[in-house]
């Protein structure tokens, strides 16, 4: 179990939303004066501050504007994120890798100080305490990136993976293959939060197969992990059910809704689940402030849905 460097408190505000005011921006790859690799979703609190810097990836074939809650909800506690638009319809099926090339090309834009000049005045970017997350294939994505398939430029300071998924099946796992090996075979020594979920392994219905199975999703991805690592289940939800209510478009509703397998519950409620577990975590790990994180650890029935298979493997 985690060290309590503090009492545990009963209730924690993670789970709502911020007191720090922030906006999201588009930045486009045709932008003259940052010329990003890739098409960029901006979140940034606008109360002048250093803030810690998320890179976020979108799940396969998703928009990276379907997250708008949930990375609005991290953005609000004191978070900047870049979350690129990676690829979108089935060309990362048929350019395997490509996906985890561009994310590290969009590390090393940040790195060359593409990202500060867009801030608001007196925002600054922490790179520094640089976090990797994704979700779905995303969160594949993320993992690659760290474990060094995409070279890059600066180092980084934790990952999170939202409901992790390698490939369809765990003999036909997408490029890089990387769940090989024994438990903690990933050769990471950052910390690591995996949120799974719980009917991610569920078909939706009898023709489409689940868009998380077992032995690719989460459980897979925290049982290679070293420690420090932390595990968190929301059992009663979907793989989709972090995305916004509405995600615009035909292919956007029939991902969102109608793919995989969903809970009966708001999709708000599980948004601000993930939004604060995220939060609570960083913030213990990135700036040593473990009120929230404990708190959670020893009471999970704080967060706004059930949480099961609550670990957390300290250092």
């Amino acid at each position: 179990m985690a060290q309590r460097a503090e009492p545990i408190l009963v209730t924690t505000d993670v789970f709502q939303m911020g007191n720090i005011k922030w906006k999201q921006f588009n930045i486009d790859t045709s932008n003259a004066s940052s010329s990003p690799p890739k098409p960029l979703l901006i979140f940034t609190p606008t109360v002048p501050g250093s803030y810690p810097v998320i890179l976020f990836c979108h799940g396969f074939s998703l928009r990276n504007s379907y997250y708008s809650e949930l990375l609005g909800h991290i953005a609000s506690h004191g978070f900047i994120i870049v979350a690129p638009q990676l690829c979108w319809s089935v060309r990362s099926m048929l350019e395997p890798g490509d996906e985890v090339k561009f994310a590290g090309k969009v590390v090393d834009w940040l790195a060359e100080e593409g990202l500060q000049p867009l801030l608001p005045e007196n925002v600054e970017a922490k790179l520094d305490k640089l976090v990797l997350s994704g979700h779905s294939k995303g969160g594949k994505t993320v993992f690659a990136v760290a474990l060094g398939y995409a070279k890059t430029n600066l180092k980084f300071s934790a990952l999170v993976g939202i409901d992790p998924v390698a490939g369809p099946c765990k003999s036909c796992e997408t490029f890089p293959p990387i769940l090989t090996g024994m438990s903690q075979s990933f050769n990471l020594n950052i910390p690591i939060v995996v949120i799974g979920t719980g009917l991610g392994p569920e078909k939706a219905n009898f023709f489409i197969p689940p868009c998380a199975p077992d032995g690719v999703n989460h459980k897979e991805f925290f049982n290679k992990c070293k420690p420090p690592c932390a595990h968190f289940v929301a059992t009663e939800y979907g793989h989709m059910d972090m995305l916004d209510d509405v995600t615009p478009g035909l292919i956007g509703s029939i991902l969102s809704n109608c793919i995989c397998k969903d809970g009966k519950g708001p999709r708000d409620l599980m948004r601000r689940t993930v939004g604060g577990l995220v939060v609570a975590f960083l913030r213990a790990q990135l700036n040593g402030l473990w009120k929230d994180f404990n708190a959670v650890l020893a009471n999970p029935n704080l967060a706004p849905t059930k949480l099961d298979d609550v670990v957390y493997v300290p250092a």
